[in-house]
């Protein structure tokens, strides 16, 4: 009897300390994001030259401003998905005497963003190679009579435009 109980009470003990060390399955963790947004196509828009209020517009105002370091704003940002391992980006732009910045480092560099390697540069010229037949730009063709498309279309067509009132200016001089 006397071993029983204690068998049953240290199962029980090794139990809860083991349920203690585990996380619950299905539990909903949140993903913890601090510091500034930064994203290539920000870095992409920076150029040398730009005074503080420029890279303000662009960037945002700096997470750290340093007391010591006066000509350099630092950008970090962290975020740690659901519980997982926690990710974090610096950039630091440095500014010189004159308040215009002067250079950056960190983990964002300038370059082709990454919407462009996706997509390609607008600026660059494709040309269709010799046993590729050109494609042929898509006309669009008029709805079926009768069609929802006609009635959305012919309802578009009969709008009337009003012209939007401008307000008048207030008094400048006091009376």
């Amino acid at each position: 009897m006397q071993n029983t109980k204690l068998l049953l009470t240290s199962l029980t003990f090794a139990g809860l300390l083991a349920l203690a060390g585990c996380s619950f399955p299905g539990v909903y963790k949140i993903d913890i994001q601090q510091g500034n947004v930064v994203t290539q196509d920000m870095i992409d828009q920076l150029k040398p030259g730009m005074t503080r209020r420029q890279v303000r517009f662009i960037m945002g105002n700096p997470l750290v401003t340093d007391t010591f370091h006066a000509n350099r704003w630092d950008y970090l940002y962290s975020i740690q998905p659901g519980g997982g391992q926690r990710l974090q980006e610096r950039v630091s732009l440095m500014f010189d005497s004159n308040d215009q910045l002067i250079g950056l480092a960190g983990d964002f560099m300038p370059g082709v963003s990454r919407d462009e390697a996706i997509l390609g540069s607008e600026g660059s010229t494709t040309e269709a190679k010799p046993d590729q037949p050109k494609e042929q730009p898509k006309t669009e063709e008029p709805p079926a009579p009768g069609s929802l498309l006609e009635k959305i279309q012919k309802e578009v067509d009969e709008v009337e435009t009003v012209p939007v009132p401008t307000p008048e200016p207030l008094e400048t001089s006091p009376q």
